[in-house]
């Protein structure tokens, strides 16, 4: 069973302790698991530091506007550019989060 919203209101997550802004939000509730899609901006200053946070592949996932906590584990992930190591380069990230059962 899923129930899905869109929340405009959404602008940034924390992983971990690292504040995202995001472009886009997408809630879901999939058999009673809380499931979270992002899309979010990477500049190449900040490519190294968010590539080894999400090489992590599990967070403590807060989102503030929308009141949510959870334990959550990279299910889908993408980038449209693969080399942000050049000035001046910004990467969309399409990134979604399930909840992982305790």
């Amino acid at each position: 069973m899923s129930e899905r919203s869109e929340d405009r209101m959404v602008k940034e997550i924390i992983l971990d302790n690292r504040l995202i802004k995001v472009n886009h939000y997408e809630q879901e509730t999939i058999n009673g698991l809380h499931q979270i899609s992002i899309v979010f901006d990477v500049t190449s200053e900040d490519y190294h530091d968010i590539a080894t946070l999400l090489y992590k592949g599990t967070f403590e996932v807060t989102v503030p506007d929308a009141v949510l906590f959870f334990r959550g584990t990279i299910i889908n992930y993408s980038t449209s550019i693969t080399n942000l190591y050049e000035q001046g380069k910004v990467g969309e990230y399409k990134l979604t989060l399930l909840e992982t059962e305790i």
